[in-house]
């Protein structure tokens, strides 16, 4: 199929998958140019976070994970993809190519997961995940070329202390606070994070939990107990370039897909990682090599309040070049 012109129906079908991905604060940071058969993904700067994202790793994460669900669409579609990394950190990060060809089966059954994938804010129930879940979701990471790494009770501890420390942090940062009012909280129709969506506030202080809420309305909502041992694993990569932050972001759609067909749902607690220090902190915590790229808590959730999406209009551009 290299070279042939995809049809509408199908780019519907390709760019809605992709848009599905999660993003930091929900600021779908890419942009997709679409010649014939082939597709890159860019990076939006318009919607960058330079207060909390000021290296823009965390959009080249979210382009990574939009990159993932591409793919998978690509094999429903029936097609076989390849992609390059990283052509131009600055800007272009992936090219994603459909040939004609046996699909991934992989990637495949993955792509019922994207719709019914996201991202819960609300405490966790029942029982712990398996140990059979938590091994293919390290196996998920690893054919990515990431690692995954599960945390003792007693690292858990020591990363509540490191989100206690950037609640410190932050307490007088203003421009992180006008920036998460810009994205977080209120009616939103097309991106950002509603109030609905922010779950409720942790009822004790020293927990696992992040409250994104910022108005006043927001910090006074309902507050919940979430569970005091939360299941949280470190996603890593082993160094620390461009191309390896969108490979951490293909990593991460492929776990959060894994666990999404397990019947686990997942959220993040980054706010480590937005300080170069407390993020070599968080990768030491691990016992592992490399560089932490996203901090996950893990479980089981009742339905939620999904983030909106953009036109796909909104997204896809001129030809590849």
């Amino acid at each position: 199929m290299s070279g042939d012109q995809l049809s509408v129906e199908q780019l519907d079908v390709l760019l809605t998958a992709a848009v599905a991905a999660p993003s930091m604060h929900n600021t779908q940071p890419w942009r997709f140019a679409v010649d014939g058969s082939t597709i890159d993904v860019h990076l939006d700067g318009s919607r960058a976070l330079p207060a909390a994202d000021p290296s823009r790793r965390a959009m080249r994460i979210a382009a990574g994970a939009a990159t993932f669900n591409l793919r998978c669409a690509a094999a429903r579609l029936g097609y076989w993809s390849w992609l390059g990394l990283a052509l131009d950190p600055d800007d272009l990060l992936a090219r994603v190519v459909l040939e004609a060809g046996v699909p991934d089966r992989k990637l495949r059954d993955l792509y019922p997961a994207i719709r019914r994938r996201h991202t819960s804010r609300e405490p966790l129930y029942g029982a712990g995940m398996s140990q059979d879940t938590r091994i293919r979701l390290v196996r998920a990471a690893l054919d990515e070329g990431a690692t995954l790494t599960w945390l003792t009770d007693e690292q858990v501890d020591s990363l509540v202390d490191m989100f206690l420390d950037t609640d410190l942090r932050e307490l007088g940062d203003w421009r992180r606070t006008a920036e998460r009012t810009r994205w977080i909280g209120g009616d939103r129709t097309f991106d950002g994070i509603p109030s609905a969506a922010l779950g409720p506030r942790a009822g004790a202080y020293r927990t696992a939990f992040r409250d994104l809420g910022t108005r006043p309305a927001d910090r006074i909502r309902a507050q919940a107990v979430f569970e005091a041992r939360p299941a949280i694993a470190v996603l890593s990569t082993e160094q620390d370039e461009p191309a390896d932050h969108v490979t951490a972001g293909l990593a991460l759609e492929r776990v959060l897909l894994t666990a999404t067909r397990e019947g686990v749902a997942a959220s993040f607690l980054n706010q480590p990682l937005e300080y170069d220090d407390l993020r070599r902190a968080v990768q030491r915590a691990t016992g592992r090599p490399g560089h932490a790229d996203m901090i996950i808590r893990f479980g089981h959730a009742r339905p939620s309040v999904t983030t909106p999406r953009r036109p796909l209009a909104e997204f896809a551009y001129g030809g590849a070049s």
